[in-house]
């Protein structure tokens, strides 16, 4: 079996397991972080009296980090390598996550959120980018589901530790923090069985963005909806007069619904040659989701239903995206595709908490349903014509 040390992405004949367990697990407790900071700093920022636009407004740094952090990871990898790169991410997002306790002014936490989201881009790119050449083409979908299904427990964790710690005191930001520096441990310990970038990719930078455009647009709508979403369902909750607690627990049945979903979407897609259909498929089913959402206020219960199958089958966006991504590409150009994979999932984290938060500000409660269904049914729309076009083409 070639070793992913020396090869890349799609080389390997069998799963190696050692390097995916590092960058799972790594990536994972990143994803507890950033499942409890969420939902915790937006309930902040709304006791201080800050308005539902200038949440999304702060929370949309995230997108803009990721943004200017995406074309440089590559760089910074073949430079300093996989392994080093990611240990300074860790570093940096741990120290800002704590940041965010001592910032009392609102300004304060633009640049940390900056600082934050662009080191966890980092980490997920490099992540995704060890995933893929810890894995055989034929097992993809299969490792990449293994990869979602170990986040989303992270991110069902994140807003489970907000329900149990609350949004007082530093105790929540030191867990934060912790969480993060966690993740040192796998990356060091695995630190040479990272992937070597040798040869540079052939394309610039944004020509990624558009080589695969139905993977791309599908991770932007995924990433305005994830967004949007996760810092934003809270106060949708809340105002709908649900308790913070009971606003936590419907984010965990989400991520419940993400963990149970993402093994047999991945298995699905390894199955089928053509992705587009199923991408085109979840999209539908998430605009079905959020426009029932509204309905369903009354009922905590029914909410929670619907958020375990609804997050579920929408979380695949990612998964499937990331997996007809690797069905084009491989070498140093998967890896610049999946950079531009990410920056089109930190576009749509900038328009997703932006355009929710107006909507909930403009139409009331309800626009955050509203919002979300808009995003969803733009991509079923758009990927439904661009599937009758190649089909008349062939």
């Amino acid at each position: 079996m070639s070793q992913p040390r020396n090869g890349t992405p799609g080389d390997v004949e069998e799963i190696h397991w050692p390097s995916l367990v590092a960058a799972i697990s790594s990536i994972s407790a990143v994803g507890i972080a950033i499942g409890l900071g969420l939902p915790l700093l937006s309930i902040i920022l709304e006791k201080r009296g800050i308005s539902s636009t200038l949440i999304g407004l702060n929370t949309a740094m995230a997108g803009i980090a990721a943004m200017a952090a995406a074309p440089v990871t590559t760089k910074l990898a073949h430079t300093y390598g996989v392994a080093p790169t990611m240990l300074w991410a860790v570093l940096i997002s741990a120290l800002s996550a704590l940041g965010f306790y001592y910032a009392q002014d609102f300004w304060m936490w633009f640049p940390l959120r900056f600082a934050f989201h662009g080191a966890t881009t980092t980490l997920f790119i490099l992540s995704e980018f060890w995933i893929n050449a810890a894995s055989p083409p034929s097992k993809r979908g299969f490792v990449l589901g293994i990869y979602a299904t170990v986040l989303s427990l992270g991110f069902a964790a994140g807003p489970l530790l907000f329900s149990l710690l609350g949004s007082d005191g530093i105790f929540p930001f030191l867990v934060g923090a912790g969480a993060i520096l966690l993740a040192a441990i796998p990356i060091y310990i695995a630190r040479y069985e990272s992937p070597i970038l040798e040869e540079k990719p052939e394309l610039h930078f944004m020509r990624y963005v558009f080589l695969v455009p139905t993977a791309t647009a599908a991770v932007f709508i995924f990433g305005a909806v994830e967004a949007g979403g996760l810092s934003l369902f809270p106060i949708f909750a809340v105002r709908a007069h649900f308790t913070e607690s009971q606003a936590a627990l419907l984010l965990t049945m989400m991520g419940v619904g993400n963990v149970i979903f993402q093994i047999p979407l991945g298995l699905l897609s390894d199955r089928i040659p053509d992705k587009r259909p199923l991408l085109a498929g979840m999209a539908l089913m998430g605009f079905t989701g959020s426009m029932m959402l509204p309905l369903l206020v009354d009922n905590w219960l029914l909410m929670a239903g619907l958020l375990l199958f609804w997050g579920g089958c929408v979380s695949g966006l990612y998964t499937v995206g990331l997996s007809h991504l690797g069905s084009r590409l491989t070498g140093s150009d998967l890896a610049a595709a999946n950079a531009a994979f990410v920056f089109c999932y930190a576009m749509g984290t900038v328009a997703g908490p932006q355009a929710i938060g107006a909507a909930i500000d403009v139409a009331g409660n309800n626009g955050f349903a509203w919002a979300i269904a808009a995003f969803f049914g733009f991509y079923a729309m758009l990927s439904g014509i661009r599937l009758m076009f190649i089909r008349k083409r062939t």
